[in-house]
């Protein structure tokens, strides 16, 4: 992943997918601008699973399957795996931060994102901010 990777989280994959979500229509607008500059899309699989059981449980499960087929179709979004070394430090992440309610999700995602360089996050959880990312929108 380079400079030009913008990281995806699992607020704003589930406000694409469902209408009835507070962000979709601001998600909507802003994701085909992601693709500009010849940017790419990384993700984790803890992101991925996190969002296919909120899209089964809200919407159901055809729009869940709709989204593990987009993702696994796309050349555009890299899934990254969650290992031991990322695993280690979410858990000093969350040491550290011990007065924010990251999840661990979040925090393998922030450690994904520092390992591999990636700045920019689509999404609409202020918890990247406190961290140190630069969201979109």
């Amino acid at each position: 992943m380079k400079d030009n990777t913008i990281f995806v989280d699992t607020g704003a994959w589930f406000a694409l997918a469902d209408e009835s979500d507070q962000y979709h229509k601001q998600a909507v607008d802003v994701y085909p601008g992601l693709f500009r500059d010849n940017n790419h899309l990384t993700t984790t699989n803890l992101v991925i699973a996190e969002t296919y059981i909120l899209i089964r449980r809200a919407i159901g499960h055809q729009p869940a399957m709709m989204f593990l087929q987009n993702i696994a179709a796309s050349p555009r979004v890299r899934k990254v795996y969650s290992d031991q070394t990322l695993e280690k430090n979410a858990e000093d992440i969350l040491g550290k931060y011990q007065d924010q309610d990251f999840s661990y999700t979040d925090a393998v995602s922030f450690a994904a994102m520092k390992h591999y360089g990636t700045h920019l996050a689509f999404s609409f959880d202020r918890h990247f901010v406190t961290a140190g990312f630069t969201i979109i929108p």
